[in-house]
């Protein structure tokens, strides 16, 4: 009975996850490039300054609804690199663990946005109303 009154909401809940998980990740973006609420900002041209790029751009882009595919793609990988090359290390003591090496956003935000990546930008959305 309850899936029944759920299912009715599936595309509704999947906008509000795409448009939750793309502004927070733009929000990074904005703490990276324009120091929005940091403390530092990274050298431009370095790699963490590319990486601010992709989730501005990409955050916006996968919250608005547009190029959706393409957009969370590319932050799903970034998130995977950030996750191998920033927390993970390629240790294999308990620094593997994502609770234990701090990197639980960086992996979550590359399987949301990997599923993001293969359902689409969905019914509410500028990939839509282009179509």
């Amino acid at each position: 009975m309850l899936s029944r009154i759920l299912s009715r909401l599936t595309e509704l809940s999947y906008t509000l996850l795409r448009t939750g998980a793309g502004l927070m990740f733009c929000f990074h973006g904005l703490q990276k490039i324009f120091g929005v609420l940091a403390t530092s900002q990274p050298a431009v041209g370095t790699q963490i300054w590319f990486g601010g790029i992709i989730e501005l751009v990409g955050g916006l882009a996968i919250a608005l609804g547009l190029f959706t595919s393409w957009a969370a793609f590319l932050c799903s990988g970034t998130m995977a690199v950030a996750y191998v090359q920033f927390h993970w290390k390629l240790q294999l003591d308990t620094k593997f663990l994502p609770s234990e090496n701090n990197g639980e956003l960086a992996l979550l935000y590359s399987l949301v946005f990997f599923f993001i990546a293969c359902r689409g930008s969905g019914a509410f959305s500028l990939d839509r109303r282009r179509a």
